[in-house]
């Protein structure tokens, strides 16, 4: 039986690892640490938190003596690291705090690994592992007949967002070589599905198409992506975890590439189709092209590229395949369809999110904690 520690798990991808991890191994404790940004969402662990095995933190990785204090307190074998800004848009505008939390809260959370697993003077340290997840931006932008990112492509980062993971996954590989940590870390592509704070652009799209607003696309829209479900990425996760060499990388893609803008009319489609198919959805969004007898696909919108925007991403995921029985799952057509239709029937979960309304259930469930002892807190 694990006992795991999961950073950013209040996130999309976190939020979705969380229950896949309850579904597979129900015995297992696990312990959620978030700092619950803009895009840390309380809510959406919700039936999470009915398990006798879990427990909610609320905090940041940067803060590496309440880490260490949870390490001990809740004997954690396994960490696995979401704990991330990931918006390569606000990166640009703000670079700061991808600095401070992708890089020194990664620094934090592998020292507090360190005084708790790695103490000087026992014999052998006790088992333990520290999975780190990173992206396939760390790798740049291929041209369009290049080969697929491996693990041995050198890295290339293009964003502020890229270069600070790029930044944490050198610290985690180092932490292995010079202390003897035992470290894992996944490279995934694009991941998309339930949970996705709006911003990203499939959300995006799913919700300016209800409300008729513009579906923004940078430049010309031919930017390719390899898209994975949330699902194939955390199950790629669990085999690192349990599989996977300590000190090792390994890309978890979708095999899977796609130019944004086939994306969007993709999407379109669905949407639409669900909307002619539910009369009470052209009810409640009365402005969705499909309520009007028109189609999604009017509101495309070309806006002017952002800067340093690559070209195009791609993952051979082999080294998974070869050495852990990892392959994606979920065709894309499938995935997409779950997907607008989880967005479609969970539409409080993203109107809560967009309004703000959230955050005041947020602040009920923890108005008291600034008024405990910093390790009561947390007790």
């Amino acid at each position: 039986m694990k006992r795991v520690l999961v950073t950013g798990g209040a996130g999309f991808i976190g939020a979705n690892f969380v229950y896949y991890w309850q579904g597979r191994y129900s015995d297992d404790f696990i312990l959620v640490l978030d700092a619950l940004t803009y895009a840390g969402n309380l809510a959406s662990l919700k039936q999470a938190m009915v398990s006798p095995n879990f427990r909610f933190v609320h905090g940041d990785i940067c803060n590496r003596e309440l880490v260490e204090f949870l390490l001990e307190e809740y004997r954690i074998d396994t960490i696995v690291n979401f704990a991330a800004e990931s918006h390569v848009d606000r990166s640009i505008s703000g670079p700061d705090q991808f600095i401070k939390t992708n890089i020194q809260g990664t620094h934090a959370l592998l020292e507090a690994a360190r005084a708790a697993w790695l103490k000087p003077g026992l014999s052998s340290p006790p088992a333990h592992r520290f999975h780190h997840v990173s992206t396939d931006e760390v790798y740049g932008s291929l041209g369009p007949d290049d080969p697929p990112f491996s693990e041995t492509t050198p890295y290339a980062p293009n964003s502020p967002y890229s270069a600070s993971k790029a930044a944490s996954d050198h610290l985690v590989r180092a932490y292995h070589h010079t202390y003897g940590l035992d470290v894992t870390t996944s490279n995934c592509s694009n991941n998309y599905g339930p949970f996705q704070f709006p911003e990203k652009l499939i959300p995006l799209i799913i919700i300016n198409i209800l409300y008729g607003k513009p579906l923004p696309i940078y430049g010309d829209g031919k930017n390719i992506r390899d898209w994975l479900h949330v699902e194939d990425h955390c199950r790629g996760i669990d085999l690192v975890i349990r599989k996977g060499a300590a000190g090792e990388v390994y890309n978890i893609g979708g095999c899977n590439e796609w130019t944004n803008i086939d994306i969007v009319h993709l999407v379109c489609r669905h949407v639409d189709q669900a909307v002619a198919g539910d009369p009470k959805l052209s009810q409640s969004f009365p402005d969705t092209p499909a309520a009007r007898g028109s189609t999604s696909e009017s509101l495309i919108t070309f806006v002017s590229d952002r800067p340093g925007h690559d070209r195009r991403y791609a993952i051979d995921p082999e080294k998974s395949k070869r050495e852990l029985g990892y392959s994606p799952a979920v065709t894309f057509e499938q995935g997409i369809k779950s997907t607008v239709n989880w967005y479609l029937q969970n539409q409080q979960w993203w109107k809560d999110v967009l309004d703000g309304s959230y955050r005041q259930w947020i602040e009920k469930q923890y108005r008291d904690l600034s008024q405990k002892p910093v390790k009561e807190e947390y007790k």
